[in-house]
């Protein structure tokens, strides 16, 4: 990957970042708000649990952001975390912050993933627990 397509893909992943610091700041959403008739304590129950859901999906989605950004700084970006492969353009262009090529997306997706004694991940954490 050349150092232009590494400055391209790291100002998208400042921006990235940038925005979803700014929306992680905003938590009135899952503030507890008493009522007194129950109906609306549930409705807003339920929509402090959305709003609780939307902050981990954009905490996790900041993370993977920022783990991009430390690869572009170490060198590693654009190569697959598991396979190694390079990540094609393509899917860099579409999920700047992906750490796996599509193929071992997939897998992981589907917990496939071994280790390199062969063990699948479910296997590990069954034997750890």
């Amino acid at each position: 990957m050349n150092k232009t397509d590494l400055e391209k893909y790291k100002a998208v992943l400042e921006a990235k970042r940038a925005e979803l610091s700014a929306g992680l700041r905003n938590r009135a959403d899952i503030a507890i708000e008493k009522t007194p008739d129950a109906i609306d304590e549930v409705q807003l129950a339920g929509e402090r649990e959305l709003a609780i859901r939307n902050l981990d999906r954009e905490s996790n989605l900041l993370r993977n952001v920022k783990g991009a950004l430390m690869r572009i700084a170490d060198g590693s970006y654009g190569i697959c975390l598991h396979c190694e492969e390079d990540i094609k353009p393509k899917r860099l262009d579409a999920v700047p912050w992906t750490k796996y090529c599509i193929r071992c997306q997939e897998a992981a997706d589907r917990h496939e993933f071994e280790s390199e004694t062969g063990e699948t991940i479910n296997e590990i954490l069954a034997s750890a627990a």
